[in-house]
């Protein structure tokens, strides 16, 4: 292994080499995909791995010295509880990427045009995702914005055929929205499903923009970065991306690994996120 290792190094970045200690050590805690199942997203998306060269030489997205805010943007009304969760993103959305990372101001839907709602047979309300996406956040990014993700209180559905999404985004413009209807098992949000909420809604927050930051979806292990087709297959993911990805994150945003992972243990701790403490915290002691 090794001689692997001294293979997979020996022409490979400077700055990922001078990291290989802390890849090496939590590579080994890498969980291999098993083959996909019906109706995962592996099983119907033929995708091709996207290498660490090619991240490279796609020239991904990267911040500058006036760009490097990442923008949360409610949109609707949210209870007191939802906002809680909104803020609680935000800060894991700061840790992931460790850049700053604001919640804006809600922004009411009430101004939409009636043709972008729509009243399902149950009675709830759905919003035209794309609406949002096109008319709200487009061209709308704050100029030392990197990044501008939109969440919906409402429900989401893209085009008349369709029973609904989970959400909409346009990478080249670094731009999306999502919802937080669903990711509250479509009821009321209070203390027995703020938890998985939360870990739901940090799961799209960072997969969402790590597309923004050009990474693919991941095929090396389990990771926040796996594609997935439905709830049940994102609540199987981590919120861990796994080496491979952190190479090419950490080669873009160039922060301090160590501290990162320190603050995403400390940060499932405190907001009690059990499974992605386990998982964080083997990273940090496979580090020490």
């Amino acid at each position: 292994m090794s001689m692997l290792f001294a293979c997979h190094y020996r022409h490979a970045d400077p700055v990922i080499t001078s990291q290989k200690t802390y890849f090496n050590a939590i590579a080994s805690n890498d969980i291999p995909l098993g083959p996909p199942q019906e109706g995962d997203w592996r099983f119907t998306h033929k995708e091709t791995a996207q290498t660490f060269e090619a991240y490279k030489a796609a020239r991904p997205v990267k911040t500058t010295a006036t760009r490097s805010v990442i923008y949360l943007l409610p949109v609707g009304e949210f209870t007191p509880l939802q906002e809680k969760v909104l803020e609680a993103t935000r800060e894991y959305t700061a840790i992931f990427f460790q850049l700053k990372t604001v919640l804006l101001p809600a922004h009411s839907d009430d101004s939409f045009p009636s043709n972008t709602f729509r009243q399902r047979d149950d009675g709830h309300i759905q919003l035209l995702a794309s609406y949002i996406l096109h008319n709200l956040l487009k061209g709308k990014t704050p100029d030392n914005g990197i990044a501008l993700m939109a969440i919906s209180a409402r429900d989401l559905y893209p085009q008349s055929d369709w029973n609904y999404v989970f959400g909409l985004a346009s990478y080249a413009e670094r731009v999306g929205v999502s919802s937080i209807y669903r990711l509250q098992n479509e009821t009321t949000l209070d203390a027995t499903n703020y938890l998985l909420c939360l870990k739901r809604l940090n799961s799209i927050a960072s997969h969402e923009i790590g597309h923004m930051f050009s990474l693919h979806h991941c095929l090396h292990a389990r990771c926040a970065m796996n594609g997935t087709n439905n709830l049940e297959e994102t609540d199987r993911a981590p919120n861990r991306i796994c080496s491979e990805c952190q190479k090419k994150l950490y080669w873009n945003l160039r922060y301090d690994n160590q501290k990162r992972l320190q603050e995403l243990v400390d940060y499932c701790r405190q907001h009690q996120l059990q499974r992605d403490l386990g998982l964080l915290q083997k990273d940090l002691d496979a580090t020490r």
